[in-house]
């Protein structure tokens, strides 16, 4: 059974930076797909960023140039690095895994298998 357990987040002032972490195991997959999600009370959860086992990557447009995801493969914990964080950046942040290629056309929550239990990110301005 695959797990995936967040970790780093935590409360920042406007452009500050925060990074979190998220610990994948249990899985053995050659080709998959990594995704960090958002969430807010009342709205749908919202694709931030993916990465493949190619290291390819899509951002979404509310993020590009700020944050970054990458992954350490040999250790399993993919990471996403948030600089100049804004108010509206603040959410509960989920890891997701899927087995298999990365949906090229956008970051979709429909479209990943596995999720961790959310880690909180505040951003106050």
């Amino acid at each position: 059974q695959v797990q995936l357990v967040e970790s780093g987040g935590g409360s920042v002032q406007a452009g500050g930076s925060v990074s979190l972490s998220c610990a994948a195991s249990r899985y053995t997959y050659r080709s998959y797909c990594l995704g960090w999600f958002r969430q807010t009370p009342g709205k749908e959860r919202e694709g931030v960023a993916q990465i493949d086992s190619d290291g390819d990557t899509i951002y979404a447009d509310s993020v590009k140039g700020r944050f970054t995801i990458s992954e350490d493969n040999a250790k399993q914990i993919l990471y996403l690095q948030m600089n100049s964080l804004e108010p509206e950046d603040t959410a509960v942040y989920y890891c997701a895994l899927d087995p298999g290629v990365c949906i090229t056309s956008g970051v979709r929550a429909a479209d990943f298998k596995y999720w961790g239990q959310g880690t909180q990110v505040s951003v106050s301005s």
